[in-house]
């Protein structure tokens, strides 16, 4: 299927592993020039590398997402370079802090403004540069932790934040022709994350939770994630504005406690 992405212009944040990396990817094999923003210089170094490959533009730049200004600069330096933005994918998240009773104050502003706050903020300066009626899309990555409850509660209610922030910004972004929805993956394994780092520490714990929490008996890929993704952002999708859609295998209890 062509999801007519050939020559848009998206920007990612946090593009250079994992999810992030995957949706990169996903748009490069659909001609879409990229840009993207992450902290660490030679990861993003080594993805720019790989993704012009492909024979796309590609623009990468080191930044904290929570250093207010910092993603409004990189978004206007690709929007400089490239004429126009056409997709915003808002992948940075993670929670800081530990329980209910063992995570300060802060750690709740701080789980918020990596989460929530980064997300208003790229999504406030991508859209002026999003020049063309019909065509342009924000995908926010949230989580099921949004509607099932784990432990870190702060990490939980930011999820559910963004998935109530991207249906109501839909109608109000709707006389602008800008689509918005949220994809909450569950859990997902890749090489060098959370979940490949549990398999390696508690080899037991994490089979014993495959086995009672995925009905297929496996967590999700980044992949999989990523491919809902390009098809939202594309036009294929244009009906599909202010939804939020679960790509996790039917999973139960986000949680392995």
């Amino acid at each position: 299927m062509d999801l007519g992405l050939n020559g848009h212009v998206a920007f990612v944040t946090g593009g250079t592993r994992g999810i992030g990396r995957a949706i990169c990817r996903a748009l490069a094999a659909e001609s879409c020039h990229i840009g993207l923003c992450a902290r660490d210089a030679r990861e993003v170094d080594d993805t720019v590398s790989e993704l012009s490959a492909s024979g796309i533009r590609v623009r990468g730049d080191v930044a904290d997402v929570t250093v207010p200004g910092a993603v409004e600069q990189r978004i206007d330096a690709a929007a400089a370079e490239c004429g126009e933005i056409h997709h915003l994918v808002a992948n940075v998240g993670g929670t800081i802090g530990q329980g209910a009773l063992d995570s300060t104050a802060e750690d709740w502003a701080r789980t918020f403004d990596l989460n929530v706050g980064h997300a208003v903020r790229a999504i406030r300066a991508v859209v002026p540069h999003m020049r063309a009626p019909t065509e342009c899309s924000i995908v926010i990555i949230s989580s099921i932790s949004g509607w099932k409850p784990g432990p870190r509660a702060q990490y939980g209610a930011a999820k559910a934040a963004e998935i109530f922030m991207a249906g109501a910004l839909a109608r109000d972004l709707a006389p602008q022709r800008i689509r918005i929805n949220t994809v909450s993956p569950g859990s997902i394994f890749f090489p060098g994350g959370g979940w490949d780092r549990f398999r390696q520490q508690q080899r037991p714990r994490f089979e014993a939770f495959v086995q009672r929490e995925f009905p297929w008996q496996r967590l999700g890929t980044a992949e999989e994630v990523a491919d809902v993704v390009t098809f939202l952002l594309s036009a294929r999708a244009r009906w599909v504005n202010g939804a939020n859609i679960a790509v996790d295998g039917a999973q139960n209890n986000p949680s392995a406690l």
